[in-house]
C-alpha cells in the first residue's frame, strides 16, 4: 500500500511541480477541443493544432528555464 502512494504522491507532483507549464498545457487542449467543436473542423487540423500547441510551450519552457538558469549563473547561485 505504500507504493502505491508514493506513486501517486510521485504523479501529483509531476503535474504541481511546475503549475505554469500543467495550465498552459490544459489551455492548448481547450483550444484544440474548441476548435474541433465549436469551430467544427476535422479532428486531422485539431490534433495539429494540439501538437503545434503543445510544442510551442515546451520550446517556451525550456527557453525561460534555460534563461532562469543563465541569470542565476551569472550571479554565483547556481543551484543543481
Amino acid at each position: 500500500m505504500m507504493i502505491l502512494k508514493d506513486v501517486l504522491a510521485e504523479l501529483v507532483g509531476m503535474f504541481v511541480g511546475d503549475a505554469r507549464l500543467s495550465a498552459a498545457i490544459l489551455v492548448v487542449v481547450v483550444i484544440a477541443a474548441g476548435v474541433i467543436d465549436i469551430a467544427g473542423v476535422s479532428p486531422l487540423i485539431g490534433g495539429a493544432v494540439l501538437l503545434g500547441g503543445c510544442l510551442a510551450v515546451m520550446i517556451f519552457s525550456v527557453l525561460s528555464a534555460a534563461k532562469t538558469r543563465a541569470n542565476t549563473a551569472e550571479s554565483g547561485n547556481v543551484q543543481d
